[in-house]
């Protein structure tokens, strides 16, 4: 009986496991047709210049001038160029949030899509992160090349941010920012605050620095922002100094007010009781009715601090309340 040779089967080629990304660089557009050529091609040329690997991620927010088609056009000749289209202009916070999601860096640079942030600041900008063991760098626009009413109501707004954040940061408003990715791993970014995310990294326990940057006119399209903006912000500011300050412990901001409005009702009704045991008429003292006021209004701030403490009790995750930056098993 002849044994038949057994056949030996070539070894399977495996694909080569692509490279790791380092850095993602994420530009929300929306309108930005004229720019988006010339700026995938300029950041490109700086990262390769740093013998990096790297990705270019367009969101586009509800552009309606062919942005998307022009981001195609680019991609076609470099792959490392993506794109991620929202179905509508949703706001910058939902486009960068869209890119945080979508990308793979394990650095993320965010930059505007105008052409007005300089791509050659991006090592500085990387420079300062890792030299300096950072884990957030934020730019600032010390020079911003924008008419005096922008720069005005701005100055003002990253004043009042500085002092009741507590965070020494000068320019808020900047979207020129370097993160490593597990900062945007621990921070939930909706509504406006994205502006805010430096704070909020803060409270988290990270490190945060900023260097100035250059900042040039906008030469192709118009500013998607208006004095709205301003208002917006100091909501949105009182938004997360409440939810960075007191969300664990609400009773502490609701019980400050409501002692304080419980104390003066209290304190308006016993003068009113002392003149009135010494013989006066209260009638038609108007003083009565806010002592009344102020002891109920204080009562229901109260109250509401203290069904805030519940909820926080019930809904409490122990690993909301720290972070860790290193652990070694």
């Amino acid at each position: 009986m002849s044994s038949q040779p057994i056949p030996i089967r070539p070894p399977v080629e495996t694909a080569p496991e692509p490279a790791e990304v380092e850095v993602s660089v994420i530009i929300p557009v929306r309108d930005e047709v004229e720019t988006v050529e010339e700026l995938a091609t300029r950041v490109a040329a700086v990262l390769e210049g740093l013998g990096r690997t790297f990705e270019i991620l367009f969101v586009d927010d509800g552009s309606r001038d062919g942005t998307p088609e022009r981001v195609r056009r680019v991609r076609e000749r470099d792959g490392r160029v993506k794109l991620v289209r929202l179905r509508r202009n949703f706001g910058k916070a939902a486009a960068l949030s869209a890119g945080f999601d979508h990308s793979q860096g394990r650095i993320i640079v965010t930059m505007d899509g105008d052409l007005q942030d300089d791509p050659e600041e991006i090592p500085r900008f990387l420079a300062t992160l890792e030299e300096a063991d950072l884990d957030l760098v934020s730019g600032w626009k010390r020079r911003r090349q924008d008419p005096m009413s922008k720069t005005l109501p701005s100055r003002l707004f990253n004043w009042v941010t500085r002092q009741l954040a507590q965070v020494d940061l000068h320019d808020f408003n900047c979207g020129f920012k370097a993160y490593r990715r597990e900062v945007l791993a621990e921070i939930a970014v909706y509504g406006e605050l994205h502006r805010y995310i430096p704070v909020l990294a803060s409270r988290r326990g990270f490190s945060v620095g900023e260097i100035q940057v250059a900042h040039h006119p906008r030469r192709h399209g118009v500013s998607k922002y208006g004095w709205d903006r301003l208002y917006k912000g100091l909501l949105d500011l009182i938004t997360v100094l409440f939810i960075t300050r007191y969300t664990r412990r609400p009773l502490h901001l609701f019980g400050s007010f409501g002692l304080l409005f419980l104390l003066g009702g209290f304190g308006i009704n016993a003068y009113l009781a002392i003149i009135w045991f010494g013989g006066q008429n209260l009638k038609n003292r108007p003083l009565l009715l806010l002592g009344v006021l102020l002891m109920l209004l204080g009562i229901q701030v109260l109250t509401t601090g203290l069904i805030g403490e519940m909820i926080t009790f019930k809904n409490f995750r122990r690993r909301d309340s720290y972070s860790i930056k290193e652990w070694l098993e």
